[in-house]
C-alpha cells in the first residue's frame, strides 16, 4: 500500500498545473464517508444504551466491554 501511495505522490508532483486543478475537482467531488468496519447493529446497540443510561443516569453503565470491543475494532 505504501508503494501506490509513494507511485501516486511522484505522479501528482509531476502535473501541469492546469491538471493538478482538475485532479483536485475531482478528489473534491469525491464522496468522503469514512466507512466502518462496526456492523450498524452495533453502533445501533451502544447508542441505544448511551441514550438510556443519558435519560436514566443513575443505571450503571453495562457495556464497557462492548465500547471496548468497539474501541479494538476501530482502532
Amino acid at each position: 500500500m505504501n508503494t501506490s501511495i509513494e507511485i501516486l505522490k511522484k505522479k501528482i508532483e509531476n502535473f501541469t498545473p492546469e491538471l493538478a486543478e482538475a485532479f483536485i475537482r475531482i478528489i473534491d467531488n469525491l464522496d468522503t464517508t469514512v466507512k466502518s468496519n462496526v456492523p450498524q447493529f452495533q453502533l445501533d446497540e451502544v447508542s441505544s444504551r448511551i441514550q438510556f443510561h443519558t435519560e436514566n443516569p443513575s443505571t450503571k453503565l453495562d457495556f464497557f466491554e462492548n465500547i471496548s470491543e468497539l474501541e479494538k475494532i476501530c482502532a
